[in-house]
C-alpha cells in the first residue's frame, strides 16, 4: 500500500490550478520548498513522474493528467465526508422503502421547512429493511414492518389501511372494496425486504401463490400487466398513481402500522421533532 497522504493530493492540485509552484505555495500558505518536497514525496510514492516543468510552465505528465483527476475526486469524498460528520444539525435525511408518508408526504416538507429553516429535509428511497438507516444512507427511516435490530428505536407514528393493486381493466377493478378470500386464487406480487404483504395474511389452507419482486417499480409494471396484484398500504396509493392500475380497500385485512426509526445509541437531535410532527399528521389526518 503507497504512503499517500491527502496533503501530498492537495499540493498536486494546488500545482495544476494555479499554474506554478509559486502560486500554489501561496495558496496553500506554505514555503515553495515544501510544495517542492511534498510533490518529491508524492512521486516517491507512486513510482512515477507527475508533473513536467520548465523555466515557464509546469504541466501535468499523462500519468499526472489521471492522478490529478483521482486526486480530485479523492479529496471531493473527504469533504463530503467531513461534511456528513459534522451537519447533524444543519440536515436530516428520511429514508424511506416504498411510499414516504403518502397524503402526508407534502405536509410533512413544507411544515418541517416552515418550523426548521435551519435543518434541511431531504427525503431519500432506499430499498432496505432499514429504509437505509443500517446502510448509513439516511438519519431517520419510516419502516412498515418491525425492526429485529436492535441498534435501532422505533415508534408507531399512525396506522394506514391495507389496499389491493390490481390492473385496471380486472373484474375485481369493478368492486368498491375487497376481501383477502377474492384473492385467495390470484398470484400475490411480494417485496419479501420491505413489502408489508406476505401470504401470512391469509388463512393457512387458502393462501395466494406469489412471485418475488425486489422494486416498487417492478411492482407497479407487472400489476399493470396483470401479471399478479398487490397488497399494499394505502400510502402507495397516494405515492404512485400510475394509469393502468386501480387500488382498492381490503377491508378484512389488518391496518399496517407506520414507525419511524432511529438509531438507538445516537439518534439525530431532531428526531424528537420529527416524531412529534409525524404522529399529529397521522392523527389529524
Amino acid at each position: 500500500m503507497h504512503d499517500i497522504e491527502l496533503r501530498q493530493l492537495r499540493c498536486l492540485v494546488a500545482i495544476v490550478d494555479e499554474g506554478t509552484f509559486t502560486d500554489a505555495a501561496i495558496a496553500l500558505g506554505v514555503s515553495q520548498a515544501a510544495v517542492s518536497r511534498t510533490l518529491a514525496a508524492l512521486e516517491g510514492a507512486l513510482g512515477v513522474r507527475l508533473l513536467r516543468r520548465t523555466s515557464r510552465e509546469v504541466t501535468p505528465t499523462a500519468a499526472g493528467v489521471r492522478v490529478v483527476a483521482q486526486a480530485r475526486r479523492v479529496l471531493a469524498d473527504v469533504s463530503d465526508l467531513v461534511s456528513e460528520a459534522t451537519s447533524g444539525h444543519t440536515r436530516l435525511r428520511v429514508g424511506y422503502a416504498w411510499s414516504a408518508l403518502g397524503r402526508h408526504t407534502v405536509a410533512f416538507q413544507r411544515r418541517w421547512s416552515a418550523a426548521h429553516h435551519d435543518t434541511d429535509l431531504h427525503l431519500v428511497r432506499v430499498n432496505s429493511p432499514s429504509a437505509g438507516l443500517a446502510e448509513g444512507a439516511c438519519d431517520l427511516a419510516v419502516v412498515r414492518r418491525p425492526l429485529d435490530d436492535r441498534r435501532f428505536e422505533t415508534a408507531i407514528v399512525g396506522l394506514e389501511r391495507r389496499l389491493c393493486a390490481l390492473a385496471a381493466d380486472d373484474p375485481l377493478a369493478r368492486r368498491r372494496s375487497l376481501r383477502l378470500a377474492d384473492l385467495a386464487d390470484r398470484v400475490l406480487l411480494v417485496d419479501r425486504r420491505t413489502g408489508t404483504a406476505s401470504p401470512d395474511l391469509w388463512p393457512a389452507d387458502a393462501r395466494p401463490a406469489t412471485e418475488d419482486i425486489h422494486d416498487v417499480d417492478d411492482w407497479l409494471t407487472l400489476i399493470a400487466a396483470g401479471r399478479g396484484v398487490g397488497v399494499t398500504a394505502e400510502s402507495t396509493a397516494y405515492q404512485y398513481p400510475r394509469p393502468g392500475i386501480g387500488y382498492r380497500p381490503v377491508r378484512d385485512a389488518e391496518p399496517v402500522a407506520v414507525r419511524l426509526a432511529w438509531w438507538r445509541d445516537d439518534p439525530h437531535p431532531a428526531f424528537q421533532a420529527v416524531l412529534e410532527l409525524l404522529t399529529e399528521l397521522y392523527r389529524t389526518g
